[in-house]
């Protein structure tokens, strides 16, 4: 295929032949998942948007359906105190996106009368939500017409149509002019093209082990074409987690999240045998929100 990072118009010709095959191939291999069924509503959209972020389908599953089964609209989340959205959050990580679905709640709740609004511009206004999320809940729960630009369709995307194995670290305005470029014109279509261009990633373009023969518009890959060129980016960081700040704020929260009442300060000690980086975990589960230091050296889940 030709770059069309550079040529949108080049972009919407080579489109029309990535759309059918793409979308033809997500009806027929798409994963049966909660947040896709009708019922889910755009509540359930967004919280799966929120819990995605970062994490697998299969740890997703399970918090997603006790979420939703406790907090079944977002007036229910709203009513509930922040730290309780931290401590159902149990252990998918990033625990601050907890608070932030709790501020998204409340917000819908006061200026929407408790109903996920469709507006992509009332969307991006919420607390916690920025650009991915708006575009993604407007596309998924109200079939409108939006560039969803996640992990793995920027990957489809960069090899092809540009013909690299990776995008680049961070979303380039070239990538939205591009998505922008290759979106279907029927609205119901586009939605359905974002949603199958995702699951091609997810499934079969992934990062690591990508199955061209299983993809239904390997024939037209750029980089496949190419040969299948090495990446030449910036190294690619892998994530690290153990001994790592990350991993002692997670343990310190699955004591308050385990916790009735306050925990004192000696229980929240014994986690971690380095008193420097426990202490500088902490302070920093504090400073995010996440946690509520109280008189005489207690901790608990924030009340508000």
């Amino acid at each position: 295929m030709t770059d069309t990072t550079t040529d949108p118009a080049i972009a919407m010709s080579d489109a029309a032949s990535l759309h059918a095959p793409v979308i033809a191939w997500f009806d027929k291999h798409a994963r049966d998942l909660p947040w896709r069924r009708p019922e889910a509503g755009a509540w359930g959209v967004m919280v799966s948007e929120f819990m995605l972020q970062q994490t697998p389908v299969s740890r997703v599953l399970p918090v997603y359906e006790q979420w939703l089964a406790r907090w079944p609209r977002p007036a229910d989340l709203a009513a509930e105190a922040p730290g309780e959205a931290v401590r159902a959050w149990g252990r998918l990580g990033y625990p601050r996106r907890a608070l932030r679905l709790h501020g998204a709640a409340q917000a819908i709740t006061e200026r929407h009368g408790g109903d996920v609004p469709s507006d992509h511009g009332q969307l991006l206004s919420l607390p916690g939500i920025g650009e991915y999320t708006a575009a993604a809940v407007a596309s998924f729960a109200y079939g409108q017409r939006h560039a969803v630009l996640d992990t793995n369709v920027r990957r489809v995307f960069a090899r092809a149509a540009t013909g690299i194995q990776y995008p680049p670290t961070a979303t380039t305005a070239a990538e939205r002019k591009l998505a922008r470029a290759l979106l279907p014109e029927e609205e119901a279509t586009a939605a359905r093209w974002a949603a199958a261009s995702m699951e091609l990633g997810a499934l079969v373009c992934t990062a690591k082990n990508e199955d061209c023969a299983r993809c239904p518009i390997a024939g037209r890959c750029a980089w496949r074409l190419a040969g299948k060129p090495a990446y030449e980016g910036p190294a690619r960081r892998g994530q690290t987690y153990a001994g790592t700040d990350r991993q002692v704020r997670g343990k310190l929260l699955a004591v308050l999240r385990e916790a009735v009442v306050p925990v004192e300060q000696a229980a929240l000690d014994a986690v971690w045998h380095e008193p420097v980086q426990r202490a500088r975990a902490l302070d920093g589960l504090v400073a995010d929100g996440l946690v509520e230091p109280l008189e005489d050296g207690v901790y608990r889940l924030p009340l508000g």
